[in-house]
């Protein structure tokens, strides 16, 4: 448009609608609001390349000689009395004045096993859900992923080759001690799988790796994309850890190593004695199914018939009793010797990370080293007569790439050590959990089959009292008859724990003797009634209540054999 053509009246600049000096900015709460957007200028002309420099810079162009103060290029408004100083904002920061800066997203991923599918001997699948908010996966939540174990088993390789400064757990086994196919065993391998999951998704390391993304994603089973290797390997690897370890800063990894192969081999010699313990334990159980099956086959044969009853019945409480050990020995394996392997495993891979820092670390002092000869190779080079160009730019391309090399190495030693320190203390406290946990386990099922032990024992007990009329096996052969005695048939477990003492025991649990006994502990009697007198007498564990008996209770070796007698069922 041609703005000549116009009357002076009407002559008006382009800019017209830009700010004037009369016009304010005042906000009706107070604030002051975000510059409102002006019309797209015509790139080019001299206003919007002043404003441009005005906005970045911070500084108005000087105003041209003639120009009109209400025309031309736009003013800056007055600074109101009583009003804060406005500041330059640059271009970026006009349309962002007022926004706010947002908070660090935390990134997580979640995974929940919801199944497990064994065929036979095949490789068992598991079936799992996937949550994750990270921005590289397609969606936020993949349902039902099935992966076998061996997978699995793959997948913890590459996490270990790749991911030096992260501890990766040992994968669980497919199966446990308590048999493939039932019960125990899915639950067990369930929860171990989701204890794995549970580490290894909550390393901010990990879940970052990218084949984190092909695992879960993988529609047609799963395999490594990038195929990475431990720094060392083979004779390699056993010839470094012959020599002494390069020295360490870090004192906590430092020691953390020896304790750690220490552990490893602890564990596995304990794991490998309790296997022993289990092989026979499970002999004892089936050599005591042999012995009652020859007990119950007397039973025929014998004519009393007290005798015979006593025979068949005790026959079948000693197979229950081979029986309740085979189990025993069945989950000592699978509450102490299959945590006992893992741990050991675990412990393993654990070694071998600590090793990879040392021999990173002496890679580093190599680099150092290297980097140092060429410098001094450059200065001799420097310090010659006769220099030529090829040898300078050689000697220049190889000091740069020596120093390229230790800068890395450095880098990458220093996160390493840096992640590793946490990564040792989260390692250490869940161990000691998971160890605690499998102990406890371990201890509550050994005192609860002792227990169904004693009590399927004491069910025979009746049995044994009534082969005759004297006692059954009270006599232990003598002549003498003694006394009739009314035996007490209460089980031996009580709410005050077994009683097989005539002491009470202590609020602490600690079993102690009664002083004047010298430190023995005097067996429990069982209540008994004297004919003719009417009396009950009862237990008494102190010397003065032996003295105080009469020449029934005297302590010889006919009557401790019949209280033996009496008290061994």
């Amino acid at each position: 448009m041609d703005y000549s053509a116009l009357p002076a009246e009407e002559q008006s600049s382009p800019w017209a609608s830009s700010p004037q000096h009369s016009r304010s900015y005042e906000h009706p709460t107070g604030d002051i609001p975000s510059a409102p957007l002006s019309p797209p200028p015509q790139y080019g002309d001299q206003a919007h390349i002043d404003r441009s420099l005005s906005d970045d810079t911070g500084f108005a162009p000087a105003p041209q000689a003639g120009g009109d103060d209400g025309q031309g290029q736009p003013q800056q408004p007055q600074q109101q009395p009583g009003s804060p100083q406005q500041q330059p904002r640059s271009s970026s920061q006009r349309y962002h004045s007022g926004a706010r800066p947002r908070p660090q997203t935390q990134y997580k991923l979640q995974a929940k096993v919801t199944g497990l599918e064994r065929t036979g001997r095949k490789d068992p699948i598991l079936r799992f859900d996937v949550y994750t908010n990270l921005p590289k996966f397609r969606t936020t939540q993949f349902r039902d992923v099935r992966r076998t174990h061996a997978e699995f088993v793959k997948f913890a390789e590459h996490l270990i080759s790749a991911n030096p400064e992260a501890l990766v757990p040992a994968v669980p086994p497919p199966v446990t001690s308590a048999g493939a196919g039932t019960e125990e065993d899915e639950i067990r391998v369930k929860t171990n799988m989701q204890r794995w999951l549970n580490v290894v998704c909550s390393n901010e390391v990990l879940i970052r790796d990218e084949e984190m993304i092909f695992f879960v994603e993988s529609d047609f089973g799963y395999s490594p994309v990038v195929r990475r290797k431990q720094p060392a390997t083979g004779v390699r690897r056993k010839m470094i850890k012959q020599f002494a370890p390069p020295p360490d800063d870090t004192p906590e990894l430092a020691d953390a190593r020896p304790v750690v192969k220490m552990f490893y081999l602890e564990t596995m010699g304990a794991g490998q004695k309790v296997d022993k313990v289990v092989k026979t334990r499970r002999s004892l159980g089936l050599s005591e199914s042999a012995l009652g099956l020859a007990f119950s086959q007397m039973a025929p044969q014998e004519h009393h018939p007290g005798l015979a009853v006593a025979y068949r019945k005790l026959g079948a409480t000693i197979r229950a009793v081979g029986d309740f050990h085979l189990a025993q020995g069945t989950f000592e394996a699978s509450t102490l010797s299959d945590p006992l392997a893992y741990h050991s495993s675990d412990a393993f891979i654990v070694k071998e990370t600590l090793t990879n820092r040392q021999i990173l670390m002496r890679e580093l002092l190599q680099a150092e080293t290297t980097t140092r000869s060429k410098i001094s190779a450059a200065d001799r080079l420097r310090a010659s007569s006769s220099v030529k160009r090829d040898k300078v730019d050689e000697a220049i391309a190889s000091l740069e790439e020596a120093k390229r090399t230790e800068e890395q190495l450095a880098k990458k030693c220093k996160d390493v050590t840096a992640n590793l320190k946490g990564e040792r203390r989260r390692w250490f406290d869940r161990t000691a959990a998971d160890l605690r946990t499998a102990l406890r386990e371990y201890v509550c099922r050994q005192i609860e089959a002792e227990r169904r032990t004693l009590a399927t024992l004491e069910a025979v007990r009746p049995d044994i009292r009534a082969i005759d009329a004297s006692g059954g096996l009270s006599r232990l052969g003598r002549e003498a008859h003694p006394k009739v005695r009314r035996s007490s048939l209460a089980s031996s477990q009580g709410p005050k724990g077994d009683a097989w003492s005539g002491v009470p025991r202590r609020p602490d649990g600690v079993r102690r003797a009664d002083p004047g006994t010298g430190g023995l502990v005097a067996p429990q009697e069982d209540e008994e009634e004297v004919p003719g007198i009417g009396r009950e007498r009862a237990a008494s564990g102190s010397l003065k209540g032996l003295v105080e008996e009469d020449d029934e209770d005297r302590v010889d070796a006919r009557n401790a054999a019949s209280r033996l007698a009496q008290t061994s069922f």
